[in-house]
């Protein structure tokens, strides 16, 4: 577990460092898709490269079936292989039922609904590099679809951090969630703490942990967003991974790690620490 989560954290830092350094009103930057150029349309955005999810599509699979759904604001991509839902305004996507997230949000403009290249092509299985040469990227075709959720995580992973996540961030905005997550998978991955999700919620070594552990409420049914937020963390999202504290400080003003440990952000009503 602890190499899975380091590979992962990994592999989700070395795609941060593609971030683009132009401003929304720059000239467009070039993708190319298996050495063709993307004739869809591209947009650097709060500098991000946002490309067209419909067109993106149907060039990485001609035979994509693409629908919108007015109501829910929802695009869906079908394929002989992947099945793929993008909603207006959100920061992941659904993958084969897997939850890949991004800084950066999914927007509508003009009828065009936009993703960034760098969330999208891992959809697809494909392989994505800059290029200096024409300040763009490539796009290289892999197997058409990401491995599927079913396959990928481990239920009973999902099943703990989804628990504690909803019972101690239930009402905290979406990156509130995932920092939680970040929390108990960074304990996972230290040698101070239980080296799995379900030992390090109910470690005991010094008193209980988390209140939910102490109430029965670890044990309730988690949100939804509860879920998507376990599954985000489990793909390799961190916020941060110096954390492995976190406090309501009007429910707990005076806590022992709120006076010993380096405050690292404040996320919705929790506070998140590291160790001096």
């Amino acid at each position: 577990m602890k190499r899975l989560l380091s590979a992962l954290l990994l592999c989700f830092s070395l795609i941060s460092v593609f971030s683009i350094s132009v401003s929304a009103s720059s000239a467009s930057v070039p993708v190319y898709i298996d050495n063709q150029k993307f004739t869809g349309t591209v947009q650097v955005t709060d500098y991000t490269t946002y490309v067209g999810i419909r067109k993106f599509a149907t060039t990485m699979d001609p035979n994509a079936k693409v629908t919108y759904n007015y109501s829910t604001r929802t695009l869906t991509i079908k394929t002989s292989k992947l099945t793929l839902t993008c909603v207006d305004g959100s920061n992941y996507i659904v993958a084969n039922g897997r939850y890949l997230y991004f800084d950066k949000p999914i927007y509508m403009r003009s009828g065009v609904m936009y993703a960034p290249v760098l969330l999208l092509y891992k959809a697809f299985d494909a392989k994505i590099r800059w290029s200096n040469d024409i300040g763009g990227f490539y796009v290289t075709r892999g197997s058409g679809a990401i491995i599927s959720g079913d396959k990928y995580y481990r239920e009973d992973e999902v099943y703990w951090l989804a628990r504690i996540i909803s019972a101690e961030s239930r009402g905290e905005p979406l990156r509130g969630k995932i920092a939680v997550g970040n929390v108990i998978l960074n304990r996972v991955k230290s040698s101070s703490f239980p080296n799995t999700i379900y030992g390090v919620i109910f470690d005991r070594r010094y008193g209980i942990q988390f209140s939910p552990v102490a109430n029965g409420t670890i044990y309730n049914a988690p949100t939804a967003e509860s879920i998507a937020a376990a599954k985000i963390c489990l793909e390799g999202y961190s916020i941060s991974s110096d954390i492995l504290y976190f406090v309501n400080p009007r429910i707990a003003p005076n806590s022992w790690i709120s006076k010993n440990g380096i405050l690292v952000a404040t996320i919705g009503n929790h506070t998140f620490y590291t160790i001096k």
